[in-house]
């Protein structure tokens, strides 16, 4: 998709309401944890940010995710975008996103323009409320990879999310015998599912309310 013509989406796309819970539901593994949706967060929640950066590559629109290291946590290898939680020190969550995508992925928060933030979504298994926020960089930037916590930088054109090929559903099994029905998009040979998964499917909503 055309960088120019995505800007343009996004921002008629944000000056309607949020799809939220109805994009999110989409791409929601099944089971539906419906903790996720609760508006009471549960007292010990925490606040955390990601950054949705699109920047230009032959004029199309890309935005970077990142793979997680392996790890004994819950998002152990994962695909997600640039982001994590919120500092004493930070202002608001998109200072969060900011700050954590410059020291994950290189990026340089004064050459970002932001877009707006999209809906918050809680993620149960880690008592995080994610709140993802769009932003563009007129030129590509020059990432480089935190390698405590970035094993690899995947340069994700929007486009692809938009092939049917590349959409996907998959049983996880996990080890207490538990199963999810989970959606997923393929992205260079990555499952991208879960709560980044959910994001981009309000994303995709965004873009074409855009289109209205």
């Amino acid at each position: 998709m055309d960088f120019k013509e995505v800007l343009g989406l996004l921002e008629r796309g944000m000056q309607l309401p949020l799809p939220g819970k109805d994009a999110h539901l989409q791409m929601s593994p099944s089971p539906v944890d419906l903790r996720r949706f609760d508006p009471k967060l549960p007292a010990d929640y925490r606040k955390g940010a990601v950054l949705i950066l699109f920047y230009p590559e032959n004029e199309k629109a890309y935005f970077p995710l990142i793979k997680r290291p392996e790890y004994p946590g819950f998002h152990s290898g994962q695909i997600a975008f640039p982001g994590g939680k919120m500092e004493p020190g930070d202002s608001d969550e998109i200072q969060t996103a900011l700050r954590e995508a410059s020291e994950e992925v290189g990026i340089y928060p004064e050459n970002v323009r932001l877009i707006g933030r999209m809906s918050d979504l809680f993620i149960p298994t880690s008592n995080f409320l994610v709140s993802p926020v769009l932003g563009f960089s007129e030129t590509r930037p020059d990432f480089v990879p935190e390698v405590r916590e970035v094993s690899r930088i995947i340069p994700t054109a929007l486009s692809g999310l938009y092939l049917p090929e590349l959409r996907k559903r998959k049983l996880l099994e996990f080890s207490n015998d538990f199963r999810l029905d989970t959606p997923y998009f393929e992205v260079d040979q990555e499952m991208v599912w879960g709560a980044t998964a959910m994001i981009l499917s309000e994303l995709i909503q965004l873009l074409e309310n855009g289109k209205l």
